[in-house]
């Protein structure tokens, strides 16, 4: 079988299981079966009404997203175009153009009980990534990471940093301090020990993560992450997809780290129901739940 005629048949497979998941979704909402959240309670639970409200239905049930496109407006604008079928994708074989609903009939790949659960990763969708990787809108001032620092009075590590070992610390706080120093050797180090022992009781966990390659804003405010945050995912700063995941519980470590487009106002516990499991997305289980659709409710 010729690469194209694969790739074809790949993505025929991939329509024919979205058809029957929203078969399948539309049966279940017309035999009665109740769901646990609804586009009404879920207005009245918005912040601000005129955020676009989103419902995700899934085979664990429905849950509501509020989105705020007043604290993150690319990123935001970005989820909703890949949501609605706005965002054209071209596949490289065949060469055809597509704007699907990127997100329906995705399963969540990355599963981690009482932590997050993750779902539209490029690598699990047959079109694979977009064209553009958004930056990062976070301001890191209003989550007052300028103002924390990475030791506290005592000398341990501000938790905030959630450093778990020595392996961590180095690779998280020393090397992307040595790197600011220009410190490349042993020689160098031995030399600069009083040096490096001031910049670390005076860096501020925002310096920190610009070390990294954090960029921050000013011209929005960002929240802090607390359970049903929705964040976009990335793999490093100012790379942001079409990925994105909801906290299961309060997760302060991931401020200044994330761009949060928005919230779970109704269904947290059919959040819960899909993270229940474990999936690793090293070995994603197929049987894991996915995503019927995701559409405007408002």
């Amino acid at each position: 079988m010729s690469l194209l005629a694969y790739c074809d048949i790949k993505f025929c497979v991939f329509r024919l299981q979205l058809l029957l998941q929203v078969l399948v979704s539309t049966l279940l909402l017309l035999s009665g079966t109740p769901l646990r959240a609804d586009v009404s309670s879920a207005m009245l639970a918005m912040e601000n009404p005129a955020n676009p409200l989103f419902r995700f239905t899934t085979s664990r049930g429905t849950l509501y997203l509020e989105l705020f496109p007043a604290e993150a407006p690319e990123n935001v604008a970005n989820f909703m175009a890949l949501a609605e079928g706005k965002v054209t994708f071209q596949d490289p074989v065949s060469n055809s153009s597509y704007t699907p609903r990127y997100y329906n009939g995705m399963r969540f790949h990355r599963i981690i009980p009482g932590f997050v659960i993750q779902a539209g990763s490029p690598h699990y969708h047959p079109l694979g990534f977009p064209e553009r990787l958004l930056r990062d809108e976070i301001n890191a001032g209003a989550l007052g990471l300028d103002r924390l620092t990475v030791l506290a009075d005592d000398g341990s590590i501000n938790p905030i940093l959630n450093i778990t070992d020595q392996d961590d610390l180095t690779q998280r706080i020393l090397d992307p301090l040595y790197a600011q120093m220009n410190i490349n050797s042993l020689e160098k180090l031995k030399d600069q020990q009083s040096q490096v022992l001031i910049s670390l009781q005076s860096l501020t966990v925002m310096q920190l993560y610009q070390y990294e390659g954090f960029s921050y804003q000013s011209d929005f405010p960002t929240r802090g992450f607390q359970r049903g945050t929705v964040a976009m995912a990335n793999d490093g700063p100012g790379r942001n997809g079409p990925e994105f995941f909801i906290t299961l519980a309060d997760t302060r470590w991931l401020n200044g780290r994330y761009t949060i487009i928005g919230r779970v106002v109704e269904g947290m516990e059919i959040a819960d129901s899909i993270g229940s499991e474990a999936v690793n997305p090293a070995t994603p289980d197929p049987a894991s739940p996915y995503i019927y659709a995701i559409q405007r409710a408002n």
